[in-house]
This record gives C-alpha cells, sequence and structure tokens, in this order.
C-alpha cells in the first residue's frame, strides 16, 4: 500500500482510505460525504487528522497514509503506513474500555477519557504497515 494521493478515496469493501505524509504543505479535503456522514482530511509531512461530522475521528503525528479505515459499533479498524514511528489518537465512545491490537499483538487495554480519545503508538519503518483494531469491550 502507499500515500491516498486523493487524499480521501472509498473503497470497494466499504471502508475509507486517507493521508498524504509526502505533502511538505498542509493540504484539505472537505466536505467528502461517505454512508450518510460528512469527512473532512488534513494532511501533510508534520500530521494527519481526519474528521466525521464535525469532529476529530482519527490522528497522527507525523503524518500517516490510513487505508481501509472502517467503524462499526464494536469496534476500528485500519492499516497505517508512516515514514516513521507514528502516534494516533482515535476518538471513540467517551469513557469506555477498549484492547487494542497492532498486527494481531494485543498491546493492552485502555480506557477512552471523557472527550472519548485513546493515544497509543506504533514503531514503524518507512515503508512498513501496521494492522490496527481497536475492540470495545
Amino acid at each position: 500500500m502507499a500515500i491516498v494521493k486523493e487524499l480521501l478515496r472509498t473503497e470497494e469493501n466499504g471502508s475509507i482510505s486517507f493521508g498524504n505524509y509526502d505533502l511538505d504543505t498542509k493540504t484539505k479535503l472537505s466536505d467528502f460525504k461517505f454512508q450518510e456522514d460528512t469527512y473532512k482530511v488534513k494532511t501533510f509531512r508534520e500530521i494527519t487528522r481526519l474528521e466525521k461530522n464535525g469532529g476529530v475521528v482519527y490522528e497522527s503525528v507525523p503524518g500517516s497514509a490510513v487505508h481501509e479505515y472502517k467503524e462499526t459499533e464494536r469496534q476500528v479498524t485500519f492499516y497505517v503506513e508512516a515514514p516513521d514511528d507514528v502516534q494516533i489518537t482515535v476518538e471513540l465512545e467517551p469513557e469506555k474500555e477498549y484492547k487494542v491490537y497492532v498486527d494481531d499483538t494485543n498491546i493492552g487495554k485502555m480506557r477512552s477519557n471523557l472527550g472519548g480519545k485513546i493515544n497509543f503508538s506504533i514503531e514503524l519503518n518507512e515503508g512498513e504497515q501496521a494492522k490496527v483494531n481497536i475492540v470495545k469491550l
């Protein structure tokens, strides 16, 4: 997989892909309609941020490319690619417990804060990707 040159796109399997960490300047795409929701992406070398209906659902530092991002009531799954280690913030339900898996390895239980956010880091080398699965307990 590689960066998402169109910044945000739908996939045949009902997911979305977004982000381009190769850009030197912040680039935005707004008002992207997908399954009754409106998305906005801001992405470049330093940060990638996805908003849904005005709220942040994903943010990474540095920027990343996210493939096959899919949300259900009980889980969020995606593949992430970045040029180096990446710190990810995902917004979920407030004050709930989640198990986070990276490449099918349980990295632990996390409790979302009052705003519904959880944070975790993934070690990556350029060109590598990791599969992330966040499951509500």
